[in-house]
């Protein structure tokens, strides 16, 4: 009996003129607060993703940036720059947003000062690369992939090496199936020098 007097009582006020213009107006705030809130989401996580962000702590700036800034990525013939997102934060939003989740454990990494020195960064560089490394291989290198499409190499303009690696990676051949490997399989240290490779097969 309560329940059914309080959802007429509720229906009464909803219905009136100032039950309906109280309800706009909650429902009108509640639009553009949700406007503000994923704007403002939105903006932060692209601010996020700029290469001055990402260098913003001396062990990046310091360390892998500096590598980065001698290879074909950073500097090259068409002028075309791969930054720090473009290879380590996926594209698409739903990704994008699990890849911010996962790095916001690196946060804790700089409040504990795990790779503040350069000693201490050289001495963690193997197991740091082999965590990215496994991420790209488990996402088949999506981030290589939104810059260098298969279905758009022209692999008369590659080497001879490089075209049989690709032909047989994601091809196949007359006798043999395509391998499944990945960039990631075979570009390693592609933009920041590699750790010690010592026991990883295929080095």
């Amino acid at each position: 009996m309560n329940n059914e007097f309080f959802l007429k009582r509720y229906w009464k006020m909803l219905t009136t003129p100032a039950g309906k213009i109280s309800m706009g107006i909650v429902l009108a705030f509640g639009f553009a607060a949700g406007i503000i809130f994923w704007g403002g989401f939105n903006t932060g996580m692209e601010a996020a993703n700029t290469e001055e962000f990402c260098i913003g702590c001396h062990e990046m700036k310091d360390n892998v940036y500096e590598e980065y800034k001698s290879t074909i990525h950073y500097n090259n013939r068409s002028g075309v720059r791969a930054v720090c997102s473009d290879c380590h934060v996926p594209k698409e939003w739903t990704p994008k947003l699990v890849r911010k989740i996962q790095a916001s454990k690196e946060l804790w990494g700089k409040m504990t000062g795990k790779i503040d020195t350069r000693e201490k960064f050289v001495s963690h560089r193997r197991e740091m690369a082999e965590r990215e490394w496994a991420r790209m291989k488990a996402n088949d290198s999506q981030e290589c992939r939104n810059c260098h499409n298969f279905d758009f190499m022209d692999f008369s303009e590659q080497s001879t090496r490089a075209m049989e690696s690709h032909s047989k990676a994601f091809l196949g051949t007359d006798k043999l199936p395509a391998t499944g490997e990945t960039c990631i399989d075979c570009h390693k240290g592609i933009a920041h020098e590699l750790p010690s490779m010592h026991g990883i097969e295929g080095w």
